[in-house]
């Protein structure tokens, strides 16, 4: 995937800001104030919250998917956009980030979201 793919998709969930809290070139991918993605153009990479266990599995699986840059390494990855890794599971990496984030919110945001 490329960048602009990873960014778009991103946004297409419910109530998802891009942010650039940290300056040009580093697009953060927000609901409702808290990060689900971090896009790192310099790797190219995305950083996404994950699962404990699935966050290791994903490391075993793929050499592209590393402990969080910078990061709760229990709790996030880094994936590296280098065609490595299909688009359908970075895809699906990105929604489970967005669904841990949410599921962290109060009921009534999660409610009005869904």
């Amino acid at each position: 995937m490329t960048l602009e793919q990873v960014a778009a998709y991103a946004l297409q969930f419910p109530q998802a800001t891009e942010e650039n809290p940290f300056g040009p070139g580093l697009d953060v991918y927000k609901v409702e104030g808290k990060v689900f993605a971090i896009l790192a153009p310099s790797g190219p990479s995305v950083s996404l919250k994950c699962e404990p266990s699935l966050a290791m599995h994903l490391r075993q699986q793929y050499d592209g998917v590393t402990p969080g840059y910078h990061l709760n390494k229990k709790h996030w990855n880094t994936v590296r956009l280098d065609g490595d890794i299909p688009p359908d599971q970075i895809e699906e990496m990105i929604e489970h980030s967005y669904e841990r984030v949410v599921a962290g919110l109060p009921k009534m945001v999660r409610l009005r979201l869904r």
